[in-house]
């Protein structure tokens, strides 16, 4: 992971991905075989360390945990909009976040900007 200058973890990068799809919600089954044989492409995207793939009525996207904003950069490049819209017909849409906290409920845990702290529920007395 990635070091600031005081040897702190920096913040993670989350991009969410939106690609409006007209007509009726897509067949979850079917959603969910495209997405695994699409895990090819991802599998290897440097700093990318989850990518949730996403199906809605609204259409499809993704949520992307990123190490830094250099790597969510790198693949969100000048040609990714034209690349997704041969895939499925329709420009997305791109927002990139700084994550500097997460709550991680299944190791029940709260980490600011990497480093895990003691959760506030947690009676310190």
């Amino acid at each position: 992971m990635p070091m600031n200058e005081q040897g702190r973890a920096i913040v993670m990068i989350i991009a969410i991905v939106r690609i409006p799809l007209e007509g009726p919600k897509r067949d979850t089954d079917l959603v969910a075989r495209q997405s695994v044989e699409a895990t090819k492409i991802f599998h290897d995207v440097k700093g990318l360390r989850r990518k949730y793939f996403l199906n809605s009525d609204a259409g499809g996207g993704g949520i992307y945990e990123f190490d830094t904003r250099a790597d969510a950069e790198a693949w969100f490049n000048e040609g990714w909009p034209d690349w997704m819209e041969g895939r499925f017909g329709v420009r997305p849409t791109l927002e990139i976040y700084d994550n500097p906290v997460v709550l991680d409920n299944e190791q029940d845990e709260v980490r600011v900007n990497g480093d895990r702290i003691e959760p506030p529920w947690i009676d310190a007395g």
